[in-house]
């Protein structure tokens, strides 16, 4: 138990190590961690409700769903490319002392929640403006929706930061697919816009999957039937499972290949 009870102070510690350097010199400080999804948020919205208003007919509440789908997608893009990059960039944690390498893998993950829960303060605040209050159980299936994906995030973190110690070109391969993975997600527009078939062959992606039922409950109160939800849940949990096996086979080897 006590040694549990070390595990999290030491992963709490990594945590806000880092999210204080992340920020640390620059002018604003903590405040660009709001920033940088309001701004995102800020041009697609003028986008679609100016230039391209049509692309945004038949979305209700659009502005609310264009931030929505944006936080997610955020955390979810900020969460895999730094838990990828956690072992490298703790290189000398990794070498000169012995920590458990998944504690500074779980530490960078949780920093891109904690900006997360942080940008969750505005999503409150617009929903707020606009006077709409959604269900019960939607902003529970939102938050759950929201600890899935950090289960997403940290699969993936498990599986990648070990591979990531040898094979540094993955990092340029997952940018250019977080760009796919956005424009094959429903977060500025709406996933009934598509034809049938296309529907089903994007909510294959576990990011689509979350963020259009994010929205649907919210706005909507439109739930996923629950087969669909207990195939989506159960997937989830064997990608965790892969994550975990994975970095068991991998991990024992990262000093030595650092």
């Amino acid at each position: 138990m006590r040694q549990h009870e070390n595990y999290r102070e030491l992963i709490w510690m990594l945590a806000k190590t880092d999210f204080k350097l992340r920020y640390q010199g620059s002018f604003l400080g903590y405040i660009w961690a709001l920033l940088k999804p309001l701004l995102t948020f800020a041009i697609l919205n003028f986008v679609f409700t100016s230039i391209f208003a049509n692309r945004a007919q038949g979305m209700e509440h659009y502005s609310l769903q264009l931030l929505v789908g944006i936080l997610m997608f955020n955390f979810f893009s900020e969460g895999t490319s730094a838990g990828m990059q956690a072992l490298v960039g703790k290189s000398q944690l990794v070498t000169k002392i012995y920590i458990p390498r998944w504690t500074i893998i779980m530490a960078s993950t949780l920093n891109a929640a904690m900006i997360y829960v942080m940008n969750l303060v505005v999503v409150v605040v617009f929903f707020a403006w606009n006077r709409f209050m959604p269900t019960i159980p939607a902003i529970l299936l939102f938050l759950l929706f929201s600890v899935l994906i950090y289960a997403i995030v940290l699969a993936f973190a498990l599986l990648t930061a070990p591979l990531f110690v040898r094979f540094r070109d993955l990092s340029m391969i997952w940018e250019v697919l977080l760009q796919i993975l956005f424009y094959a997600t429903p977060v500025f527009y709406s996933l009934q816009q598509m034809p049938a078939w296309v529907q089903q062959v994007l909510l294959i992606n576990p990011m689509a999957f979350i963020i259009h039922f994010s929205k649907e409950a919210l706005i909507n109160a439109h739930f996923a039937d629950p087969w669909k939800s207990a195939v989506f849940f159960l997937t989830v949990a064997i990608f965790f499972g892969l994550g975990i096996f994975s970095y068991n086979k991998l991990a024992p080897r990262v000093a030595e290949e650092m």
